[in-house]
């Protein structure tokens, strides 16, 4: 993507004549959400990525908003999806397992159930991801399952599970009109891995010879070296155990990480359906589309693979807001250069569909980045007590701001093991400065950062 087709700004110089110009519109907007499985910040295309074919979301950023620092605060499904759901840090929502639903009365805070409460025509399709029955009389439209879901599945012809949910989807979007305002989820199982499974990162036949034709470059940190760097609790990590199976040679390392763009390509190739879909029914010009991902993900990094630790791989999301037609009153998209997180979705698109944001969301409105001179996070917090006895994942939490990033993982005997990193002098993290004498005033900072936040 060419530099100057991004209109760079900061939340001081945004206008509100924006949200004047949405305001016009008698009917409520359409929004469209999708929901990518494990897919990193940087798998995009639009995101400096030279190798990945995603031409549909280049253009959704092109022509949208784009934000290049948006971050889960609980890197893994559930807990995440669980925070998209109800704008709220896992400290208050308490989903830390696959196991544990949202309760009755915190469901019915989420957006989904408000936005139905609105009068809109709500549809959610493919994986639901939280512990619990799944709510199917909570949509108007359910085409969901619980767990993982298969790619391939005998009973539908070895089609492509991509395919399957994005047709679910086109059916959802026929059926709508435009005297009645929709929601539709599009919940993707891809690009997460087939965990067991010989090919674990399972791509439709039709994108086979997809990218055989290049070498992708090994990360800077997959090195010995950087592995050697980390703590030995995250050595001995189910990270490094599904390093072994995915990275850990050449050859595997090409196979995968090719699969894994390969099943980003199929959402891509969604999208592309979904957006024609819109047109065809006269629905797009008066719709939102937003898309982004559950969770990073680690392609060799630092010797590990899969997400739960707080380094920028695991934690950072591509999110991208194309928003309905006069909003940004050009033809031209917008980065937005703030720190945003996957609990803002929850009140943003209430927002969006001018339905009241429940006090208990800890989220912020996107939308309120177009208000001059609206304060805005300089920091967030990022926690992760997953707790499975098959599973070493050690727990931790610490919080990042613009330039510093501290983490302490909980080791034995509840003591603590700390981190703190300099973003701009090492982006990759890893120098440790926790140790050094000369940045304890920064600890020291951060620390307290840390207290503030988690109360």
């Amino acid at each position: 993507m060419k530099r100057k087709q991004f209109l760079t700004l900061s939340s001081s110089l945004l206008l509100p004549s924006c949200l004047a110009n949405q305001s016009k519109k008698s009917q409520p907007p359409n929004i469209i959400l999708i929901l990518a499985d494990d897919m990193r910040w940087d798998a995009l295309g639009v995101a400096g990525n030279r190798i990945i074919i995603t031409p549909h979301l280049n253009n959704l950023a092109q022509t949208g908003l784009f934000f290049p620092n948006c971050f889960v605060t609980t890197s893994i499904c559930a807990t995440s999806r669980a925070s998209i759901f109800t704008g709220q840090y896992a400290r208050k929502h308490k989903i830390w397992d696959f196991e544990t639903p949202l309760q009755t009365e915190q469901f019915s805070l989420t957006f989904p159930v408000l936005l139905k409460s609105a009068g809109y025509e709500t549809g959610f399709v493919g994986k639901w991801g939280i512990g619990g029955k799944l709510p199917e009389d909570s949509f108007n439209f359910w085409e969901g399952f619980e767990g993982q879901g298969k790619y391939f599945q005998p009973q539908f012809n070895e089609q492509h599970l991509t395919d399957i949910l994005t047709e679910k989807c086109l059916t959802f979007i026929k059926q709508q009109s435009i005297n009645k305002p929709f929601f539709l989820m599009l919940s993707h199982k891809a690009p997460h891995a087939q965990d067991g499974a010989t090919e674990e990162f399972q791509s439709a036949l039709k994108f086979k010879d997809l990218y055989s034709n290049v070498t992708i470059p090994l990360p800077a940190t997959a090195t010995e070296k950087s592995f050697k760097n980390l703590p030995i609790f995250l050595q001995n990590s189910e990270a490094r155990k599904r390093w072994l199976n995915r990275f850990s040679s050449p050859e595997k390392y090409q196979h995968n990480v090719k699969q894994y763009y390969r099943l980003i390509t199929g959402i891509d190739e969604s999208l592309g359906q979904i957006i024609n879909s819109l047109t065809e029914k006269n629905l797009l010009d008066n719709t939102w589309i937003i898309f982004t991902s559950d969770n990073g993900f680690f392609l060799g990094e630092h010797g590990l693979a899969d997400k739960w630790f707080s380094y920028e791989e695991s934690i950072r999301i591509p999110l991208i807001i194309k928003p309905a037609q006069n909003f940004l009153n050009q033809n031209y998209g917008l980065l937005i250069p703030e720190l945003v997180l996957n609990i803002d979705l929850a009140p943003t698109i209430l927002s969006i569909a001018k339905v009241k944001i429940p006090s208990v969301m800890q989220g912020k409105n996107l939308l309120d980045l177009f208000i001059k001179n609206k304060q805005w996070r300089d920091y967030f917090i990022y926690e992760h007590f997953f707790k499975n006895p098959n599973y070493q994942i050690p727990s931790c939490e610490g919080v990042r701001n613009k330039n510093w990033k501290y983490v302490r993982y909980l080791i034995e005997n509840n003591q603590f093991y700390e981190m703190l990193f300099n973003l701009i002098l090492d982006p990759q993290e890893e120098q440790n400065l926790a140790q050094n004498l000369k940045y304890q005033d920064q600890l020291s900072i951060m620390r307290k950062q840390l207290e503030r936040g988690i109360k």
